[in-house]
């Protein structure tokens, strides 16, 4: 099979595409330099520099192509203005899915966010069909994802459309570094102060596992959480102190209030259009239990997922090797 692969040097992109060149498959990821991609040149692989936003571009890339996979967004947690992630993140996706329906594509995999959907607790996690809630539903990021996904899935008739909702994703071949910021916040800290809520962890490797087995066994208009092991931020971050075998550390909780004092400094600064990751509404997803349920992905697609602590090694090996951590 040949597959376009877009947002090529990001941590999801760069994972997905080693795998599926491993298991044999051609792939071109699309990239818009490709200085920065971070696999070795390798017979399959054809990288393709354009912007998702440029349709020309786009459909030169989808040309012969058997299926897209949909990975590039804009995730950055600092910028003011919602019409960036619309542009992105709705438009974009718009593009690539119209640019695949043009070249006679089958088969469309978007990569959303679990947080288009609701989380839960402990006891009762979220599930594909809990409705997006509060604060998500005020994020940027989150709100464009799944306003994205509501466009894309109008052009289901044409393409299948099947949706693959990651958790917060950590492993190698993070070079920005995005996700794995919060290993190099906590790994080998003399002290660490921690949020009071807590987040759903995954394996990289799994959910690039996870869209090939969505590409083989995934139903058209149907999404499928990549989820793993429920974590508060506390254990999350006592995790990385045994990691990095520090005897003597102190841990501090950050109280709610002090977060939401700092977000809304953060909504001041945004009015003003100063680019900050502060905001009222980025400290109140601090403070939720944002835990999500796999039991769909396991039960229809037949995954199986490793333990969140082997990512948190093989992320901490490769930003080792790569001198992003001492």
């Amino acid at each position: 099979m040949k597959v376009l692969i877009t947002g090529a040097n990001g941590l999801l992109a760069t994972n997905t595409i080693k795998l599926f060149l491993e298991k044999g498959h051609t792939v071109t990821g699309l990239i818009r330099s490709k200085e920065k991609f971070l696999l070795p040149s390798q017979p399959g692989l054809e990288l393709f520099e354009a912007d998702i936003l440029d349709y020309p571009r786009v459909q030169e890339a989808v040309k012969s192509c058997d299926a897209v996979i949909h990975i590039a967004a804009l995730t950055s947690q600092d910028i003011p203005d919602y019409e960036a992630y619309k542009d992105i993140n709705v438009h974009g996706a718009e593009n690539i899915i119209k640019a695949a329906i043009a070249r006679q594509v089958k088969k469309f995999i978007y990569v959303s966010s679990a947080n288009s959907m609701g989380y839960g607790s402990l006891e009762n996690p979220g599930t594909e069909n809990s409705p997006a809630k509060a604060p998500f539903t005020k994020a940027f990021y989150a709100r464009s994802k799944m306003e994205a996904e509501e466009k894309l899935l109008s052009f289901s008739e044409e393409i299948e459309v099947i949706r693959v909702n990651p958790t917060f994703m950590l492993g190698p071949y993070d070079g920005k570094p995005s996700s794995g910021q919060i290993i190099l916040m906590g790994f080998n800290k003399k002290m660490i102060f921690y949020p009071p809520g807590g987040k759903n962890f995954v394996d990289v490797r799994d959910v690039a596992g996870g869209i090939l087995k969505a590409l083989k066994n995934g139903k058209n208009r149907e999404a499928y959480l990549m989820a793993n092991e429920n974590m508060s931020y506390e254990k999350f971050f006592e995790l990385l102190q045994l990691k990095s075998q520090r005897k003597s550390f102190l841990m501090l909780k950050v109280p709610k209030i002090a977060l939401l004092a700092a977000g809304y400094l953060g909504d001041l600064l945004r009015f003003f259009r100063i680019k900050t990751d502060l905001s009222s509404v980025n400290m109140k997803i601090l403070c939720v239990s944002n835990y999500y349920s796999n039991q769909k992905s396991k039960r229809e697609l037949g995954m199986k997922y490793h333990p969140v602590e082997t990512a948190v090694d093989d992320a901490v090996a490769w930003f080792k090797n790569n001198g992003i951590l001492e």
